[in-house]
């Protein structure tokens, strides 16, 4: 049994009580995927299985045999800052930086999910083959990952400079 993590095999623990999050912490040595609440309710652990935004800390990693997970260290490649990396810099996207991992990573996630057409709470048009892409689109989107901090403005200004044109504000 093997989880495919950042594009590297790797074993499923024989203990099936180990997270997903420990095993990248604690097994792993991959820092970047934080343990916050460890309860699913900040977000700090989030990353992304076969490009679906998940919690970590809620998952056990044997519940993940066969699949692909990418945690904040496998948005780089080749060397090279993932587009959203850049722009939380360029945007001051972080203060303290702890949930940066989580929100990086749900930000790549809802990005997916919107090209899917994946409606949300405050989507109008459910039947519609795409969602209008809003800064309230995002902040729904988003909400799921807290920033103790207050760097909201700076998260949704990068998010809007990679995933879309946030200009026309939806009420």
């Amino acid at each position: 049994m093997a989880i495919k993590v950042n594009g590297s095999d790797v074993s499923v623990p024989d203990d099936p009580r180990v997270s997903l999050l420990d095993l990248l912490r604690e097994t792993l040595h991959l820092s970047g995927t934080k343990k916050g609440c460890n309860q699913g309710a900040c977000g700090a652990c989030t990353v992304l299985v076969d490009g679906e935004r998940i919690l970590s800390c809620l998952a056990l990693a044997v519940q993940y045999d066969g699949r692909a997970v990418t945690s904040v260290e496998g948005l780089a490649q080749g060397g090279e800052l993932h587009p959203l990396q850049t722009a939380f810099v360029e945007h001051d996207g972080f203060q303290c930086g702890y949930c940066t991992p989580g929100q990086l990573c749900s930000a790549v996630g809802m990005a997916a999910e919107l090209k899917r057409g994946m409606p949300s709470l405050v989507t109008a048009d459910l039947a519609a083959d795409t969602v209008p892409i809003s800064r309230v689109e995002f902040q729904e989107r988003m909400s799921g990952n807290l920033c103790r901090c207050g760097a909201h403005n700076g998260i949704m200004d990068a998010i809007s400079e990679i995933y879309g044109d946030l200009t026309e504000v939806a009420e």
